[in-house]
């Protein structure tokens, strides 16, 4: 008897031309915009469809249209470009043995930046991987991002995170987390603690497809909608996690965004390469966790065009060219076409704001090399590992300190 379990695979493998003709995309402004606070089991169509805002001819269409001034429009281009130019200054110096590891988000920019300019300063950030566009957004100095990922002497964390894993308390940024479940939870921990405090801030924490299928998914989803804590849960379906496609996490069933209606949690699908629809969506659901609706789930449809990291070859499980016909485009040349369209923008402009931002990335670079880089110091001093750990130093280091300082005395 013929086995009838369901083996879910991706689409397309090595050698394979990629068709994503099946992928049903509706019109832009298509998708009805209800009101914030609207109770969940009257909007459980919203994750089956797709919002978009932005058509074919790179129009702003229909309700969900932010309608942002143009100045914002360039902040949010110029935040992306910037992110992608660091990504691909990051892999080169990583390649060249630099620093030891390096995750790109090429494709991802608009989840992050659109997401981060959508929600207020004082907002709390509980990133996955690939979104450096919030700190960027946020105004995190690229050469303290560049010396976390050299792990040298400007090294803010000191070497006590892997490159990439950043972390600022300053700018609202949750130390990023190799197991990246527990970013959904500890959201909604906060997002329940900000509102006993009644701060009016909201937590926004951010999971891969992939991780959807982890326990620290399910009890997030179950204590946000019990508590109506104020948070924004978004799923980045990329569609690739490390090396399996978002089928196996059960993509090729329901969309993952229509998780939410079991939990009594609107659901939202967004097309995460169109800058205008995902921060429309992010406003919405922004606006519903600050007066008093609860979560949201956002689905952010997009994909991954980088290898998952710098120790991964994607050759090995998908088509090399099939970012190049994913049916959503590039979210940077969407957003530039956009503000073409509006007389706002030309080619021009575009590559003038390439090469500013690309001198940038090249002067902060060598500024960061000059204090360290993976296998060249200075490095942090040994004395380091002892700082920032306790608030009150246990007695057992004080003394190991002592010693260490000692042994550094004679050695001089």
């Amino acid at each position: 008897m013929a086995s009838r379990l369901h083996i879910p695979t991706a689409p397309y493998r090595p050698g394979e031309q990629p068709d994503f003709s099946t992928i049903k995309l509706p019109k832009a402004g298509e998708l009805a915009r209800p009101d914030e606070l609207v109770a969940a089991n009257e909007c459980s169509e919203l994750p089956f469809n797709l919002l978009r805002v932005l058509d074919d001819n790179h129009q702003a269409t229909g309700p969900w249209d932010p309608q942002l001034p143009a100045a914002v429009l360039l902040d949010g281009l110029r935040y992306m470009l910037l992110t992608r130019l660091y990504d691909e200054r990051m892999l080169r110096m990583q390649r060249q043995g630099k620093m030891s590891f390096y995750l790109k988000c090429t494709g991802e920019e608009a989840v992050s930046v659109a997401q981060c300019m959508a929600v207020n300063d004082g907002d709390m950030l509980f990133p996955t991987y690939r979104q450096q566009g919030l700190l960027i957004t946020r105004g995190y100095p690229l050469l303290d991002m560049m010396c976390q990922c050299l792990s040298n002497a400007g090294d803010k964390l000191q070497g006590r995170q892997l490159p990439v894993m950043y972390s600022s308390d300053v700018h609202k940024f949750f130390s990023i987390s190799g197991n990246l479940g527990t970013q959904f939870s500890q959201a909604v921990g906060w997002a329940m603690a900000a509102e006993y405090r009644k701060t009016n801030d909201i937590a926004v924490a951010w999971v891969g497809e992939g991780t959807s299928a982890e326990a620290d998914f399910h009890y997030a989803l179950t204590f946000s909608s019990v508590y109506r804590a104020p948070v924004i849960l978004n799923v980045v379906n990329n569609q690739w996690a490390i090396s399996t496609h978002q089928n196996v996490a059960g993509g090729d069933q329901n969309p993952f965004a229509a998780r939410g209606i079991g939990y009594g949690i609107p659901g939202l699908r967004v097309d995460g390469n169109d800058f205008l629809a995902t921060y429309a969506a992010t406003r919405w659901a922004a606006q519903r966790a600050r007066t008093g609706g609860g979560p949201t789930l956002i689905e952010l449809y997009t994909y991954r065009a980088a290898p998952h990291s710098t120790s991964d070859d994607p050759a090995k499980y998908r088509p090399t060219d099939e970012w190049e016909h994913w049916p959503l485009g590039d979210p940077v040349e969407r957003l530039k076409q956009h503000l073409v369209a509006l007389d706002e923008w030309s080619e021009t402009d575009h590559e003038r704001m390439r090469e500013e931002l690309e001198d940038t990335v090249s002067t902060i670079w060598k500024e960061a090399v000059s204090l360290g880089t993976l296998n060249e110091g200075p490095h942090p001093p040994d004395a380091a590992m002892f700082e920032h750990v306790y608030k009150e130093m246990p007695s057992h280091l004080v003394e190991q300190r002592r010693q260490l300082e000692g042994r550094d005395e004679r050695s001089n």
